[in-house]
């Protein structure tokens, strides 16, 4: 009869399980700490305080920003981070007083009107319930991205949808 004994030196493996623990709390803690640094660093974000905690590879953002665009700002900061894997953006977009839907549709056009890259002539844009929708027709790709960035700066857009088609204009 054989018997399999291992000796672990009187250690029940519970040591380094919590060994373990500690090391990842303390990895999330620097993950987050770098997080929170890099939001700190970027000057259109220090006036938030947004916060942060890890999960691992995972981070959770909270606090308030002003618009959607400063919220997915936040998000692309977060992800650059090395060790960030995924974002969990609970970012809420507040605006100073209520804004209604023709207000967030008439700040939408303002944003994109600041637009160089954006023909307003063949751009619109429409709110509903918050969502900010574009339609029309764009010259290319570069000219939808530019109107979806723009309308998501408008104070009130908690998302934007792009409508648009992409058409060579007839010169």
């Amino acid at each position: 009869m054989s018997h399999n004994i291992s000796d672990n030196g009187g250690n029940d493996g519970a040591g380094d399980q919590r060994n373990g623990d500690q090391r990842n709390a303390s990895s999330s803690r620097d993950i987050a700490a770098r997080v929170v640094n890099a939001l700190e660093n970027d000057e259109g974000m220090r006036p938030y305080g947004i916060k942060a905690e890890a999960y691992g590879q995972k981070v959770r953002l909270w606090g308030i920003v002003d618009v959607l665009a400063e919220k997915q700002r936040a998000e692309q900061i977060a992800l650059s981070v090395p060790g960030v894997e995924e974002v969990v953006n609970d970012l809420t977009i507040s605006t100073d007083g209520r804004i209604t839907d023709s207000g967030t549709a008439f700040e939408a056009m303002e944003e994109l009107a600041l637009e160089p890259g954006v023909d307003l002539k063949r751009v619109g844009a429409r709110s509903e319930g918050g969502t900010v929708i574009l339609e029309g027709r764009v010259e290319d790709q570069e000219e939808k991205d530019a109107a979806m960035r723009a309308a998501s700066k408008s104070r009130g857009a908690r998302n934007v949808v792009s409508r648009l088609k992409v058409e060579k204009a007839d010169k």
